[in-house]
């Protein structure tokens, strides 16, 4: 019996292979790149799991291996690149999983954004930025106002987003967009100021239970670049079930009925605000953080979900763990990545820290001011999320991600 996992996030694939071998499933990664998963491949005994390697931007060629795949029960796409893919294979197999179309939705930030303000869930509506740019200023400042935010409706770490605070910003902003390849379409949304957090959910036939908060510190305006995420958040007493009641609203309104999501919010002082929905568990150690903090193996919950089971996660008793955190490490000039200084530290600081690699050595890193700007991850924990932020922002200063310029 085979579940297949079409690609993954970079982190997490130990759990899963853990969650379907207690399942009685086999698991089964199809990928472009197996070098992708070195950290985690080299880090499960020989034969833990199958690995094929295929062209996975070619549905058709996934297709017959799927075709061809024994005993297969299920499918998973936890990536915003073949999220779409993957459902529309579960599809075409009779293989439990979301309407395509609701993913469809949820990738379409714009749409999001309108159809929550129709169900009184956002203040603002989107508006798009079509035709000429004289027509799409003009538009931008008359439907959305100043400040706002720029950015494409399919976009994914933090790429393509422009804070526009006066006029002459939206005017630059408005340049660069047309120069860049853009996943989606350009479109402008309110900008809510206050502290960004994500909601953690699964969510299974139309009720969500929200697992926990976690913070995300990021760096001065006008970027947005993610640095800094620990969890679980803690709030006074009732603000967590409210805020579950919320996000039982959001995911309804969208026709998300089932799986994990990630929904991106700031908490303005007029209450949440949703930033964006991601119809996946988060990325980077989120995954890690969630299986330690909560105490359970979370991704048990993702195999039975693409078996059609109605996940245990949704009821059980959570007996906890430590609180996590986590900085992504990013080098101070780009260029072709060398190494990390200052690695044989870490045993000496509290809350065990440790270096979970992105990057391989000879990469060239190009972007510093989004998320495809960093090498590696500083992991630590602790008692509270507080302190285990501390902690890892005192283990990632004693670390340093070295780049030498590229040879071009």
């Amino acid at each position: 019996m085979t579940v297949v996992c079409l690609e993954s996030l970079t982190f997490g694939l130990g759990h899963l292979v853990r969650a379907a071998d207690r399942l009685g499933e086999r698991l089964l990664l199809l990928t472009r790149d197996p070098d992708y998963y070195a950290y985690e491949l080299d880090r499960l005994p020989a034969g833990a799991l199958d690995v094929v390697e295929t062209d996975t931007f070619d549905v058709e060629r996934v297709a017959e291996v799927l075709g061809r795949t024994p005993e297969l029960r299920g499918l998973i796409s936890s990536t915003d690149t073949w999220t779409l893919a993957g459902a529309d294979l579960a599809g075409r197999f009779a293989l439990p999983g979301l309407d395509p179309e609701v993913l469809r939705f949820t990738r379409d930030k714009a749409a999001v954004r309108n159809r929550l303000h129709e169900a009184g869930l956002t203040r603002g509506r989107a508006a798009e930025a079509a035709g000429p740019q004289t027509e799409a200023r003009e538009l931008l400042l008359k439907e959305v106002g100043l400040p706002a935010i720029l950015k494409d409706t399919a976009g994914t770490g933090s790429q393509n987003v422009w804070l526009v605070r006066d006029e002459e910003e939206l005017d630059r902003a408005l340049r660069e967009a047309a120069e860049q390849p853009l996943k989606g379409r350009l479109f402008a949304e309110p900008y809510f100021g206050g502290p960004v957090y994500s909601a953690e959910t699964l969510t299974w036939a139309g009720r969500t239970r929200l697992l926990g908060v976690s913070s995300r510190l990021m760096s001065a305006e006008p970027r947005f670049r993610e640095e800094i995420t620990a969890f679980p958040v803690a709030f006074p007493e009732g603000q967590g079930a409210s805020l579950e009641r919320w996000l039982d609203e959001v995911l309804g309104a969208v026709g998300y009925t089932d799986r994990f999501a990630h929904v991106e919010f700031v908490l303005t002082g007029d209450g949440p605000e949703v930033v964006e929905i991601n119809p996946r568990i988060g990325g980077a150690l989120v995954g890690e953080g969630l299986c330690r903090a909560l105490g359970v193996n979370v991704y048990e919950a993702m195999i039975e979900a693409a078996l059609g089971r109605r996940p245990g996660l949704m009821d059980a008793e959570l007996p906890g763990g430590p609180a996590v955190a986590f900085v992504l490490g990013y080098p101070a000039e780009p260029g072709v990545f060398t190494g990390v200084a200052g690695l044989d530290r870490l045993a000496d600081l509290p809350g065990s820290p440790a270096w979970y690699p992105v990057r391989q050595v000879g990469d060239v890193v190009e972007h510093l001011s989004d998320s495809r700007g960093y090498a590696g991850i500083v992991y630590a924990e602790a008692e509270t999320a507080e302190l285990a932020t501390h902690r890892a922002v005192a283990a990632a200063n004693a670390l340093r991600v070295l780049t030498e310029p590229s040879g071009g």
